[in-house]
């Protein structure tokens, strides 16, 4: 393309009508300038191309060697400032995918087997040096909406690398208000794929491990449901006392949407139930507090569905989030925490009967001087102000709308 302009700008140059001349000594000094100008930036056109060409041949050539000389790890570096630098300066930021596979493409396996070790310590070291670097830099970046975008956008390169030097850098951007950043940062502190590595030194797996949920803990309430999907799955692979707390701030934070009304994408409620069962069904001693978040979660989904449906105020999205969540939760966990198969919910929903599925939450769950079958069997009650209670809180009425009787 660049070509095609250089050539079309010469030929201009060339063409220039020689009517517009002569004769006339304005005419012959505005196409002299316009000359200048145009050879100017053909040049700095041609010039900027050759940069480029000549930036990625180097990092290529470096991918091609058998042992590694400071020479070529110093390429390295600057290969990987000049792609970082790229994504903090960029005015187009659609154009950002683009470097990261620039970036990708020239990993470690890219590079001879005999020089692999080499190249991925100095890339993992540049990769480090240059993200910090840049996310120092985006601090000071005036205009917020750009901040964060530009944040964002090395977060999400974080999580694509999957190099354990990186965790750290997302750790620490975890307690960002700004949602997409805060997702980001999550899933790179997060990724399976980098804990498939970091688990190798248990040590600072354990390290990084509390690190991360204590973090999340400190913004579990005002998070996403996305991001608390994060959160819950994360804290699902460890059987800790600090998971265990995490995913109760996580059910804590769900439970509180359902109750004003503002709760979002309740399928996630079915991984976060998961999580939670999974930890009663464990063996031992079920902890009651899991316990309690459970069965409330559980209780408000089901109360959001059938209040929902009554009144006529469930989008089409909502009904079928928690169709697939009830359905999906009686058989995945209540089978299992009531060692019988479950499947009342289920036909019930399928029928579209209301009325009983009410009376189904009340025998499992619980209702006002009537203990449910899932409190006795977990040996739990729930709390409301301070005192116990065999019900699960009631869901209130949506906000605008009168008391029900």
């Amino acid at each position: 393309m660049i070509d095609d302009w250089c050539g079309c700008a010469l030929l201009s140059i060339i063409n220039y009508p020689s009517s517009m001349s002569k004769g006339n000594p304005y005419q012959m000094k505005l196409k002299r300038a316009v000359s200048i100008i145009l050879v100017f930036g053909v040049v700095l056109a041609l010039l900027s191309v050759s940069q480029a060409v000549v930036d990625l041949r180097r990092i290529e050539e470096v991918t091609k060697k058998n042992i590694l000389t400071p020479a070529d790890l110093q390429i390295i570096d600057e290969f990987m400032n000049d792609a970082v630098t790229d994504i903090v300066r960029t005015e187009d930021f659609t154009a950002v995918s683009k470097t990261r596979s620039i970036i990708l493409n020239h990993r470690a396996d890219k590079a001879q087997p005999s020089a692999q070790a080499q190249y991925a310590q100095q890339f993992s070291e540049s990769a480090y040096k240059q993200i910090s670097e840049a996310l120092a830099e985006a601090e000071g970046l005036p205009n917020e909406s750009r901040r964060y975008k530009v944040i964002t956008n090395l977060l999400i390169l974080v999580e694509n690398l999957e190099d354990p030097r990186l965790v750290e850098l997302a750790i620490g951007q975890i307690r960002r208000a700004n949602a997409p950043a805060r997702y980001w940062a999550v899933r790179a502190a997060t990724d399976a794929e980098l804990w498939a590595k970091l688990s190798q030194n248990q040590a600072t797996a354990s390290r990084l491990a509390a690190t991360i949920l204590a973090e999340c803990s400190q913004v579990a309430a005002t998070s996403s449901a996305e991001v608390l999907r994060l959160m819950a799955d994360f804290a699902g692979r460890f059987d800790t006392p600090a998971a265990s707390a995490l995913l109760v701030k996580v059910a804590d934070a769900r439970i509180a949407r359902y109750a004003d009304w503002t709760v979002d994408y309740e399928l996630v409620d079915g991984a976060i139930l998961k999580h939670l069962c999974d930890r009663l069904a464990g063996g031992g001693t079920p902890d009651p507090e899991l316990a309690r978040r459970f069965a409330q979660l559980y209780s408000f989904a089901m109360q959001r569905y059938i209040k929902g449906k009554r009144l006529g105020v469930l989008k089409e999205a909502s009904q079928n989030y928690l169709v697939t969540l009830l359905v999906q939760t009686e058989q995945n966990c209540l089978g299992e925490l009531l060692a019988a198969p479950q499947a009342t919910i289920t036909r019930l929903v399928t029928a579209g009967d209301l009325d009983g599925l009410q009376a189904e939450h009340d025998r499992l769950l619980g209702a006002p001087g009537r203990p449910g079958v899932l409190p006795a069997r977990l040996s739990f009650s729930y709390t409301t102000q301070g005192e116990s209670t065999a019900a699960p809180v009631a869901l209130p009425d949506p906000p605008g709308r009168p008391t029900q009787a």
